[in-house]
This record gives C-alpha cells, sequence and structure tokens, in this order.
C-alpha cells in the first residue's frame, strides 16, 4: 500500500500509464475520507499555458525510481474530469470522476464529500 507521507515526496515527479508513456506530473494526492487512505492522485497535464489537473486512482498503483505507474492508460486519464492548477474540486464533481473510472461513489452517511487533500 502506497502511504501518504511517501508520495507526498513524489510531488513533480512523472506519472506514467500501465506501458511506461509519460501522462503528467504529480501535483496532489487525495485520501479517502471514510478510510483516510490515499485513493487519488491528480496529474497536471497539458501545454504550459494551459495546465490542468484531472484525477487518476491509486489503486494498484506502483512507484519506481522517479515515477508513478498508475494502473490506466493514457488516454482514459486525460479524459477525466479536470479542474484548474489554482482551483478546489467541488464537492458535486466527485461523483463524475469515480463514474470516469467504472469505481462506485457513495457519500458518507451525512452526505460529507468522498475525497479530501490531507
Amino acid at each position: 500500500m502506497i502511504q501518504v507521507g511517501d508520495i507526498r515526496e513524489w510531488r513533480t515527479h512523472d506519472v506514467v500509464d500501465l506501458d511506461g508513456r509519460k501522462i503528467g506530473s504529480l501535483e496532489a494526492i487525495y485520501v479517502d475520507t471514510g478510510t483516510d487512505a490515499p485513493s487519488m492522485a491528480t496529474v497536471q497535464i497539458g501545454l504550459p499555458t494551459r495546465h490542468r489537473l484531472v484525477f487518476v486512482p491509486l489503486e494498484g498503483a506502483t512507484v519506481g525510481p522517479g515515477y508513478l505507474k498508475v494502473n490506466y492508460a493514457k488516454a482514459v486519464v486525460k479524459d477525466c474530469p479536470s479542474i484548474g492548477t489554482d482551483d478546489v474540486l467541488p464537492a458535486g464533481d466527485e461523483a463524475a470522476i469515480f463514474e470516469h473510472y467504472g469505481l462506485a461513489y457513495t457519500t458518507g452517511a451525512g452526505g460529507e464529500r468522498r475525497l479530501a487533500r490531507p
């Protein structure tokens, strides 16, 4: 299991897909609010003047020398709903991210959001 404290040190390192193709740079880690375990990463993609952040699940991810390898193809990650580099993920947009990857989405018993930055 990837530890949040460990993976924070990987900020700005490459994020690569299953085939080792670079997707972008690691920007942040989001934890599942129900378990406090790392759940998603944001990856900075795009042209230098038009960067945006996309989300990718960390399940099955591995770390290597200078990179984080995720369990999804580059095209799938790049098509994920995104936010601006200075934006915050609205709670109402969380479900779309989970749906994009075919993952079940539930909020907390009181309607709490599922993802949070530690």
